[in-house]
């Protein structure tokens, strides 16, 4: 059946009229969807995502009511924020498909004030929300869902779960709780570089808060998900203290000693003392690298990235200096002075690692304005690490992310 103008025209209606719908009782979930492209393939049996679109097959659309479209564009756009698309690695597709599903489910059901009718399709029943424990998924991520699956339910022969209990709340009968079909998640993966995806929609997440947190308080239709909450938590939040890492590294660099005036505790000493001022606490031309290679995973490039923005966050506008990714090659390092000047910058990599791209860009590149220290941030997997003199005097911290290297020279901290 090859679809009309016309027809194409009512059911590309009919999902803006669901968004605007979604906007005015859901604000956070309707703010992302105005971000989303809507498509019609009529060789898809149900909907999908592929993390730029959220895709329909017309005659699952015709089956749908108002109330049911609604739940299923909320449920696309939950997985394109949360990152389902591009999170599964190496992990059993069809257990963290379920286990996708099931943090999403629960997150709409608690934004729909734990309504069951709210998650249920006429045709497929109410849809799974409770993790094998029979908790709630909304308060765990996909992966910790997965890991519970895995524990309770053991590979078939296609991949499946030969038994998982109670998945949707209902009496557990084993496969027969899936999704039934009706979310195809097949497209995950398809629409281009993931880590540029991710960023952007990392962005809008941060946007789609902001506009959230200025909404009129009287306005509960704009309360954020508690999954929304939470990735937000994590962005925002680095695991390190930054203060107490740069203050043992470069203390000369970002604790002002003023000379002008003396601590007047000392006026009568024969001794000339300075004062300390610690409100004057500045970092300045540090050059952050990033590690993009084949063996840091997307998480790691990401928590290393978070990492970054949070020293900056916690300095309060006054950590300066560059930021650089690098495999075997570099990507120029970008300057910035605050967090509205730090780029995304797209993290090519994926190839072997070696740090002589670092110390030979310096050298070559940034002999008018070198940093003051080079902090780096790598699972330190590599063949040889380059000589002491490479870093032509300038401090180097080394973060690594795991307990396995322990680089020969510079100093050392974990991530």
């Amino acid at each position: 059946m090859v679809l009309s103008d016309e027809e194409k025209r009512k059911y590309i209606r009919r999902l803006l009229l669901s968004r605007m719908r979604i906007l005015s009782k859901h604000g956070f979930y309707g703010i992302l969807l105005m971000h989303m492209e809507f498509a019609l393939d009529e060789s898809l049996d149900t909907a999908a995502t592929n993390g730029t679109k959220i895709i329909f097959g017309p005659a699952f659309l015709d089956s749908l009511d108002d109330r049911e479209l609604d739940f299923i564009m909320m449920h696309e756009i939950l997985h394109v924020v949360l990152q389902h698309c591009t999170r599964r690695e190496k992990r059993d597709s069809e257990i963290f498909n379920i286990a996708c599903d099931i943090v999403v489910n629960s997150t709409i059901l608690r934004s729909n004030d734990m309504d069951l009718s709210s998650i249920t399709l006429r045709s497929h029943g109410e849809s799974m929300h409770l993790t094998p424990e029979g908790k709630e998924g909304f308060s765990y991520s996909a992966e910790e869902v997965y890991n519970m699956l895995s524990v309770y339910g053991s590979g078939n022969g296609d991949g499946g779960i030969s038994s998982t209990p109670n998945l949707t709340g209902r009496k557990p009968s084993g496969a027969e709780h899936r999704e039934s079909g009706w979310d195809d998640h097949s497209r995950w993966g398809t629409a281009g570089d993931e880590n540029e995806l991710n960023e952007l929609w990392k962005k809008r997440l941060l946007d789609a808060c902001k506009a959230i947190e200025i909404r009129d308080p009287s306005n509960e239709c704009g309360t954020l998900p508690l999954a929304a909450e939470r990735l937000l938590k994590e962005l925002r939040s680095p695991k390190l203290d930054w203060r107490t890492i740069l203050n043992d590294f470069i203390q000369e660099e970002i604790v002002d000693y003023s000379f002008m005036p003396p601590d007047r505790r000392f006026n009568e000493s024969p001794f000339f003392l300075p004062d300390f001022n610690g409100t004057d606490i500045t970092a300045k031309d540090i050059l952050f690298m990033i590690d993009t290679s084949g063996s840091m995973s997307d998480k790691e490039i990401t928590d290393a990235y978070s990492e970054v923005r949070g020293a900056i966050d916690q300095f309060n506008g006054k950590l300066m200096g560059w930021l650089g990714f690098f495999d075997a090659e570099i990507v120029e390092p970008q300057p910035f002075e605050n967090i509205d000047e730090f780029k995304i910058i797209n993290p090519k990599g994926g190839g072997g690692t070696s740090f002589h791209p670092i110390f030979n860009y310096i050298k070559k590149h940034m002999q008018d304005q070198l940093p003051a220290s080079i902090i780096i941030l790598t699972d330190g997997y590599v063949t040889d690490f380059p000589g002491e003199e490479a870093s032509m005097g300038i401090p180097v911290l080394w973060l690594i992310n795991n307990e396995d290297v322990t680089p020969p020279w510079g100093k050392v901290a974990r991530l």
